[in-house]
């Protein structure tokens, strides 16, 4: 149960791995648009912008010059904040992975208790239901029984 339950984190992890970074490319790419639309003089061609953001996003910092116009300094500040933040939720994310398969053994252990719990409560309702249906007749109390030996 809980195998499954993990694979599918696992799995879900993975996911938000690969939609993080490809939305980290996404942005990337835009911004180094966006930059060479800005910073004409710092930033010569659609290249040069890609260049520019891929830097600002790894926290490598301004190559060159910083942006000069308010658009250039925006999309930077953009991409700073981007990039950081980019880089501690895939930190995160790989750090679960890990942490997840560390677990693993403790969670098949955990499994293997339950279900030896599990089966020891089936087996005590199956008795007490046993028990129960043996007594279905009304228990006469001991005063209420026929005395043996005064026959």
């Amino acid at each position: 149960m809980t195998t499954n339950l993990t694979t599918n984190l696992t799995g879900s992890l993975r996911r938000r791995l690969v939609i993080f970074l490809s939305l980290g490319a996404g942005i990337v790419l835009l911004a180094g648009g966006a930059l060479a639309a800005f910073e004409n003089s710092a930033v010569g061609s659609y290249w040069d912008g890609l260049y520019w953001a891929l830097s600002l996003m790894t926290t490598v910092g301004f190559i060159g010059g910083s942006p000069q116009t308010t658009g250039g300094r925006i999309v930077a500040a953009g991409l700073m904040v981007s990039g950081f933040a980019m880089m501690t939720l895939v930190t995160a994310a790989i750090s679960s992975l890990f942490i997840r398969e560390q677990e693993q053994p403790e969670f098949e252990e955990e499994d293997a208790f339950e279900s030896k719990v599990l089966r020891i409560l089936d087996d005590l309702a199956e008795r007490i239901h046993r028990i129960e249906a043996g007594r279905s007749e009304p228990v006469e109390s001991e005063g209420d029984q026929p005395d043996k030996h005064s026959r």
